[in-house]
């Protein structure tokens, strides 16, 4: 799983300008699905989908706030124990499990060291990566996502308040005492002082890599972090390879902040991005070179996906464009128009899938749980609603269309959009609720706010809601009405009838990302030396 790649920026799905020879073959000796769906359009919702087989939702992993992703290591919100992965059903039937790269479900409950959402806790056997995402902040030169912050300051309104407070008191209708605007500006100054102090140290305390449950880098290095965590993943494959095996394999890039090893810096048509992305092609090739070199091709099945589409907003502290291509696919990243949720989905399984296929059909990121559920030979547990439906039968040329006759798209935890493929129609209605408010009014992004919100004051609620036929209109680029399809009542009742029978199998369980799961506890903070070494430790190379 590659993070933020745009379903735009491989050559097997259509770029002409960034060179991904590994994965375009892996598409080449298998199936790609040209309609492949993420459960969500933010990291931390869409991976708690991926590996449960259930909208995020339904495990608390979708915040109903603004902000959708956990963004400090301190906190105590995660993926419940209560929620099974395809890596736990995996590891009952005998299979030795690894995530090697980003985990961003949480980490600590209680204590910095209780490790209640670790990725052992939930199926993995090894882990080799990091808890929280890559942020800017991880990056020295790359600024501070914090800075964003100020964006969200009302500066208007404190200015007219304060000019309106200065002028009645010039002209004697109030008196503001001197002691208030100095305790006032004393006030300031230490929030401001408070506020520089955590973006200084943010790194230190959140940009941190672990192998298993040690933290054997505070801050990490990204100087060849790919490589390092491309030969853990070799090392894993050769030691079990005389058995059966589950790798996760969660790339780091190409979210921001962007970094290439020293090889690929300066290689791309499209700057440090391009090069990311070509790092992660080579990866996937070292790994396709140890499966083959372990005679192991013809009963492993790989599977090649994003979280989510392409980050659009991203521009660099120096004003470069950090952000990839979603081809002809609208908005991006934190949306779910189609290029925030149309994603890469390229499947190989030598000698058993057919090669150089495409299929059409919509399928999601959630499919991936009762897939492998079914190859393991495990029970799909039936105390739960399980939203993925296995891709076997479609990959293997036993069915023609998905078992998905409806998804819905969640922002956040709100039902923004739902999708239907009618059984007996080519069509593919899409539905939206809602939609970003977007910033420059006339894009597909929000600047402004860095990322699409989902709350009131940052989106447009329609009623009835907008219309697309993506058989027709791939790119949603003109809402249907009932003037131009003829159907419309029609089909947004039964999409509505949908979306109630889907609401009433939601029930009520703790919301993993509210304010209070995610409020920095220092008693949670990892911390691989001492506070006054600012938690700074390299021993890597101790488990290498």
């Amino acid at each position: 799983m590659v993070d933020d790649l745009g379903i735009g920026d491989l050559g097997c799905y259509g770029n002409t300008t960034l060179r991904t020879p590994n994965i375009d073959r892996l598409a080449q000796e298998g199936v790609k699905m040209t309609q492949h769906i993420a459960a969500a359009p933010l990291c931390t919702p869409s991976r708690a989908a991926f590996l449960t087989g259930r909208y995020a939702v339904r495990s608390g992993m979708a915040s109903y706030g603004r902000v959708g992703v956990y963004i400090m290591s301190a906190v105590s919100g995660g993926l419940p124990t209560q929620e099974i992965t395809f890596a736990q059903l995996a590891k009952q039937q005998g299979y030795a499990t690894a995530l090697i790269g980003k985990w961003h479900l949480g980490l600590n409950c209680e204590k910095s060291d209780d490790l209640c959402h670790h990725p052992n806790q939930h199926g993995f056997d090894h882990f080799y990566g990091i808890t929280v995402t890559n942020l800017r902040d991880c990056q020295p030169g790359h600024g501070s996502i914090f800075i964003n912050v100020f964006s969200h300051i009302p500066y208007r309104n404190i200015g007219i308040g304060a000019a309106t407070l200065a002028f009645l008191h010039a002209f004697g209708i109030i008196a503001v005492p001197p002691k208030l605007v100095l305790n006032l500006a004393l006030l300031m100054a230490v929030l401001s002082a408070l506020f520089a102090g955590f973006v200084v140290t943010f790194p230190y305390f959140n940009c941190f890599l672990m192998r298993n449950q040690e933290i054997v880098e505070q801050p990490f290095l990204s100087e060849n972090l790919t490589q390092r965590m491309t030969y853990e993943a070799i090392e894993f494959l050769q030691r079990n390879s005389e058995r059966p095996f589950l790798l996760f394999f969660s790339f780091i890039q190409v979210h921001t902040a962007l970094f290439a090893s020293p090889g690929f810096r300066g290689r791309s048509q499209h700057g440090l991005y391009g090069d990311a992305v070509e790092e992660v092609d080579w990866s996937v090739g070292k790994i396709m070179e140890t499966l083959d070199s372990l005679g192991l091709n013809e009963n492993t099945l790989v599977y090649l996906t994003s979280d989510q589409g392409a980050h659009l907003e991203e521009i660099s502290v120096r004003g470069e464009v950090h952000r990839g291509w979603n081809g002809i696919y609208r908005a991006g990243k934190s949306t779910n128009w189609e290029g925030g949720i149309r994603v890469p989905g390229i499947l190989r399984w030598s000698q058993v899938m057919p090669g150089n296929k495409s299929i059409d059909e919509p399928t999601s990121n959630m499919d991936i749980f009762p897939t492998v559920a079914s190859l393991a030979g495990a029970r799909i547990p039936e105390d739960r609603e399980i939203d993925g439906r296995s891709l076997m039968p479609l990959l293997l040329g036993e069915v023609e269309r998905s078992e998905h006759e409806f998804l819905f798209h969640y922002c956040n935890a709100y039902l923004n959009a739902v999708r239907w493929r009618p059984s007996n129609s080519k069509s593919i209605w899409k539905a939206f609720f809602f939609t970003p408010i977007f910033s420059p009014e006339n894009s597909t992004t929000c600047f402004h706010t860095h990322a699409c919100f989902c709350t009131e004051g940052y989106v447009t609620y329609h009623d009835p809601p907008l219309l697309f036929d993506l058989s027709r209109d791939p790119s949603e680029s003109t809402p249907l009405t009932p003037q131009t399809e003829p159907e419309f009542h029609a089909i947004l009742g039964v999409m509505r009838q949908a979306v109630a029978r889907h609401t009433r199998t939601l029930t009520h369980v703790p919301d993993q990302l509210s304010p209070g799961n995610m409020l920095w506890k220092p008693w949670l903070q990892p911390c691989c030396s001492t506070l006054s070494q600012l938690c700074r430790c390299n021993r890597d190379h101790l488990g290498s």
